[in-house]
């Protein structure tokens, strides 16, 4: 049980980094190419179609998963395994999970609200200049946390008990 729940961690945390990293190599630039209204229109989409199971259950679930690989991970003489689960859950937990949920997550929510078709070419400009830079730093912090978190899983599943 302890190694499936050790290998579901590691996946469910991969899994994660690989839509961060994926989105930062080629959704986010090609989105900085549209034009505003089409940006903030593909951002609103995108950002409601990612509100699903399927997402939930691997953001969520790591959030759940690592820390449950961390403590079962643990003896009176903690291992490297122990250590590197730690390091990968308090990476997620604060640089994925938070970043999103403290930065990420506001922006969407104010995006949303944005009525695109009445808004004039000015105001698109500025609701994309109020977004856009802020959203990708948030965006890049968590992606970056991510993928550290994720390799230290893998070392975690690697290291020697």
């Amino acid at each position: 049980m302890t190694y499936l729940i050790i290998v579901a961690a590691t996946l469910s945390t991969s899994l994660a980094a690989g839509l961060f990293y994926a989105y930062s190599c080629s959704v986010n630039p090609g989105l900085g190419r549209l034009a505003d209204a089409d940006y903030l229109n593909a951002m609103q989409s995108i950002n409601r179609a990612i509100l699903n199971p399927v997402f939930f259950a691997t953001f969520l679930g790591t959030v759940i998963l690592l820390p449950l690989a961390t403590w079962l991970s643990y003896a009176p003489q903690p291992s490297k395994q122990f250590w590197y689960f730690l390091a990968a859950a308090l990476l997620y937990i604060v640089g994925v999970f938070g970043v999103t949920i403290a930065g990420n997550v506001p922006l969407n929510d104010a995006l949303d609200k944005i009525n695109i078709p009445a808004s004039t070419a000015e105001q698109l400009s500025q609701h994309r200049q109020a977004f856009e830079a802020r959203w990708n730093m948030f965006h890049s912090i968590r992606t970056v946390a991510n993928v550290l978190s994720a390799l230290m899983a893998i070392l975690g599943c690697l290291a020697n008990r």
